[in-house]
């Protein structure tokens, strides 16, 4: 345990940290906020080989990281966040490895459909995004479990793309639209498919432009992840830290770093219809 973990045990620096946490977001709800934010959850098994534990415990201290910047978003009002939970391309890992993260899936479902925890709380609505019918069938369930508890939720979204790759995504939008041909007999004109319509199309059709982007691990790819939602207004940041190791300290600069973005823009936008 680090200096700083043990330090912090101790209940009055824990409510002076809660403190500080509860005046920086207050801070930061006085700028713009953006109203849809991706994350690519990365790092959790770098995490746990560099601190000596086995791979399942890295996914797990993920998730808790995740329940953590989540609420940070919910306390923002931050309408819409997706994760990027599961590739589609981790079907590939060991065998061991896939099997660990599901059971790990299955509980971190069951825990935010839970009643009082987040979801509850703070009305999200929590939907899965991607390929379901890859995964086992007591995963299956706990998924539709949670989507069942949590879809009269209003207040907010959380999107769990899992299992997903944008590839596959855009496979469905389009096999959809195609579907959605009034007649067998008479194919859709391709001069009406235009970019609404296959945005219309996608799991996030609902969902407003996504605003940021953030990526852990210090790897810079997007990996097959929201390529047709991140458009040039997306704010894309990299950030230098494993999933596990990022918080609101880390997201902070990110969010700031947006809020100025934004803020440029419309001064930019103000002076030249002035």
């Amino acid at each position: 345990m680090s200096i700083i973990s043990w330090v912090l045990r101790f209940p009055p620096l824990q409510w002076a940290t809660s403190t500080l946490n509860d005046a920086l977001i207050t801070a930061l709800r006085q700028g713009p906020i953006p109203t849809h934010v991706a994350f690519v959850c990365d790092g959790n098994r770098r995490y746990a080989k560099t601190h000596g534990m086995e791979t399942s415990e890295g996914h797990s201290q993920g998730f808790e990281s995740l329940k953590k910047i989540l609420e940070v978003c919910l306390q923002l009002n931050v309408k819409v966040v997706t994760v990027y939970a599961f590739s589609i391309e981790n079907f590939k890992r060991p065998k061991w490895e896939v099997d660990a993260l599901m059971d790990i899936a299955k509980s971190a479902l069951a825990q935010l459909g839970a009643h009082g925890d987040l979801a509850d709380r703070y009305g999200v609505s929590v939907r899965i995004l991607g390929e379901t019918s890859l995964v086992p069938p007591d995963v299956l369930l706990a998924i539709e479990k949670v989507t069942e508890q949590t879809k009269h939720n209003k207040k907010a979204i959380l999107n769990v793309c899992f299992p997903y790759t944008s590839q596959s995504e855009i496979t469905h939008a389009v096999r959809s639209i195609v579907s959605a041909s009034t007649s067998p007999s008479t194919p859709i004109d391709p001069e009406s498919i235009t970019e609404s319509t296959i945005s219309s199309h996608l799991f996030t059709s609902d969902c407003p432009p996504l605003d940021l982007l953030v990526r852990t691990s210090g790897v810079t790819r997007m990996s097959d992840f929201m390529l047709w939602q991140t458009g040039a207004e997306t704010m894309v940041k990299f950030i230098d830290c494993f999933w596990p190791e990022f918080d609101l300290w880390r997201f902070l600069p990110v969010l700031v770093e947006w809020q100025m973005r934004v803020k440029g823009v419309g001064s930019g936008m103000r002076k030249k219809q002035a």
